[in-house]
């Protein structure tokens, strides 16, 4: 059960923050509820929540800048429920700092998967350095990686990336933040660089580079470091 991890749920529809009540508390989460983007705020920051899930399409203050408010203190995962679709709308999203984005309607069961995943992430994020996933270790002090405890030959840049990938485990980064973070805002349009680096990132830390399991693409958006 999951009876000490608490969800605010932001949506101004009440047949929206029902059902999601009933699916999360049955999951054993304890709810707390907004309708609108003021009220959010202040939920946020009185009960410091687990998880935020948040809609766009407040009354009266627009998710997007709901999420890059909260962003300016609220570290923990926050999932974005909307009827928006376009692509642009949940790239702008995920470089505003959400952690996955989910279009309405949405099945009940993935929703729990991904609220799964968003908390598991952050729980498996330390100050250490040493992170560790499947038969892949990341050193980041010596800037070094083992596969199978065999140390593989990466660049800096491919480094950079596996790194920035590995440390936000689960979260989808786009092609532009990637990009930005790595080479600066020069770069931000030069999605097929950064799908060569990744290219051959695969073909060394990936058992089958066409099938890969830890470097996963997110069509049109970017790319997250598998669970």
């Amino acid at each position: 059960m999951n009876e000490n991890e608490k969800i605010l749920i932001i949506d101004d529809e009440l047949q929206i923050r029902r059902l999601l009540e009933i699916t999360l508390s049955a999951s054993g989460y304890k709810i707390i509820q907004s309708v609108n983007g003021k009220e959010a705020l202040v939920d946020a920051a009185t009960h410091n929540p687990s998880l935020i899930i948040l809609d766009l399409g407040l009354p009266d203050i627009d998710g997007q800048d709901i999420l890059k408010k909260l962003r300016e203190w609220f570290t923990k995962p926050i999932i974005i429920l909307s009827v928006r679709d376009s692509e642009d709308e949940i790239i702008n999203a995920l470089d505003n700092g959400a952690n996955d984005y989910l279009t309405k309607p949405f099945r009940s069961g993935e929703l729990l998967a991904r609220i799964r995943a968003a908390i598991r992430s952050i729980e498996n994020t330390s100050d250490t350095a040493t992170l560790s996933f499947e038969s892949i270790t990341i050193d980041l002090q010596s800037h070094t990686v083992k596969k199978n405890n065999e140390l593989l030959k990466l660049t800096a840049t491919e480094f950079s990336i596996l790194s920035l990938l590995a440390k936000n485990r689960g979260r989808v980064l786009t092609h532009q933040y990637i990009l930005k973070e790595i080479w600066g805002h020069g770069y931000s349009n030069q999605t097929q660089y950064l799908r060569v680096f990744v290219a051959q990132l695969r073909k060394k830390i990936e058992d089958n580079p066409s099938k890969p399991t830890l470097l996963i693409t997110e069509s049109g958006i970017g790319y997250r470091f598998a669970e």
